[in-house]
């Protein structure tokens, strides 16, 4: 690999972190270690051709075009996460990346999945609902520059914006239930 292409790669690399919270290959990566995947079932589940995954893992594109797939993603980590903490066995995983995959990229509907006992949404899907739309329409570095400009006259507003937009679920949960009363 050339100079150039060796600091296109590490561009694109970087335009992920900002876009998606880190580089495609790592989180496609841990989606892979995580949900015992393989390259190849990957791309099936979230609508990708085997090429253009290979591509956005190696920093060769930087992009997910289509805001579907990106959703579908979202729905990976989640699901990769409740893997990993104990909370949804194997199978069940198998069987929600049927759904994922099945999915236009909207909620996935699963009562299991985006309920608590009480039937209401939980915490964490109402803010993962929240920051899939926020990213389907603007990167987050747009989204950062937009709270940047909104931030002199509406803080409240542009801080939401930086949260939901550009920061981590984890801050997101804890600024939704901080706003809850």
């Amino acid at each position: 690999m050339d100079a150039a292409q060796q600091e296109a790669t590490a561009r694109a690399r970087e335009l992920q972190r900002s876009w998606y919270g880190e580089p495609l290959g790592a989180l496609f990566r841990r989606l892979i270690d995580d949900l015992g995947l393989n390259q190849a079932r990957l791309a099936s589940v979230l609508g990708l051709s085997a090429p253009m995954l290979s591509q956005l893992m190696s920093g060769q594109r930087a992009k997910i075009g289509n805001p579907a797939v990106v959703q579908r993603v979202q729905a990976l980590q989640e699901l990769s996460s409740q893997v990993a903490d104990g909370s949804v066995s194997a199978a069940e995983a198998a069987e929600r990346m049927e759904e994922v995959k099945k999915s236009s990229g909207g909620s996935v509907l699963n009562s299991t999945q985006t309920t608590a006992s009480s039937g209401a949404p939980t915490v964490r899907r109402v803010v993962r609902e929240i920051q899939s739309l926020l990213r389907s329409v603007a990167g987050a570095g747009d989204i950062i520059d937009a709270a940047v400009t909104l931030a002199p006259t509406h803080p409240e507003l542009a801080e939401f914006l930086r949260v939901y937009g550009a920061g981590r679920t984890a801050e997101a949960v804890a600024h939704y239930e901080a706003h809850q009363s």
